[in-house]
């Protein structure tokens, strides 16, 4: 598309760019944190994702935006990997960016105890999940956390849906292994 920053076409590109593509910032942080390791690439590879978006925005032809979105996100994360092979996670790249969304469902009243444990869940499960190798840790993120259909995943990964589910459920046996031998032996 020709034209200045102050074009008209730009103006509405920009307007119905914010509109579908912004909604979905925290969903492409959070996978963008997971693939890469640390705050900064995180927030770095979401920005590079959303310029490429925004770039390749005509070519956006979908109904699902979140999932192409995803998609984009995930090649940028390979590609930043990929030029710099000394990405990689370590718990001192852990940064406590305070409290957490409350569980759907939380109890009425939250004393200290209940508090120290939720978190305590939470680390262990944010730590055993960034641990798991990424082809596994990449479709627990997006169907547990950012909630993406099989198909949408296939979708972001460029696999087939038995791929998806395959990888599913490995990586699902082994975040269970995981928290078990994190947490004791567990009925």
């Amino acid at each position: 598309m020709a034209g200045g920053a102050g074009d008209s076409g730009n103006e509405g590109k920009a307007g119905q760019f914010r509109d579908l593509v912004l909604p979905h910032l925290d969903d492409v942080y959070t996978l963008a944190r997971y693939l890469m390791g640390s705050a900064a690439d995180a927030e770095d590879a979401a920005q590079e994702c959303y310029l490429r978006a925004f770039r390749h925005f005509n070519s956006y032809r979908g109904p699902a935006i979140k999932p192409w979105l995803l998609a984009i996100l995930r090649n940028t994360c390979r590609a930043a990997y990929a030029k710099n092979t000394s990405v990689v996670y370590t718990d001192a790249e852990v940064e406590n960016t305070g409290a957490a969304a409350p569980p759907i469902w939380i109890e009425a009243v939250d004393t200290p105890e209940r508090l120290v444990l939720r978190q305590h869940d939470t680390d262990t499960m944010r730590r055993l999940i960034e641990g798991l190798p990424s082809d596994f840790r990449e479709v627990i993120v997006l169907r547990e956390i950012n909630e993406l259909s099989y198909r949408e995943i296939a979708t972001v990964i460029d696999a087939p849906i038995g791929t998806v589910m395959s990888r599913l459920a490995r990586g699902r046996a082994l975040l269970r292994a995981a928290w078990i031998t994190a947490e004791g032996d567990l009925p």
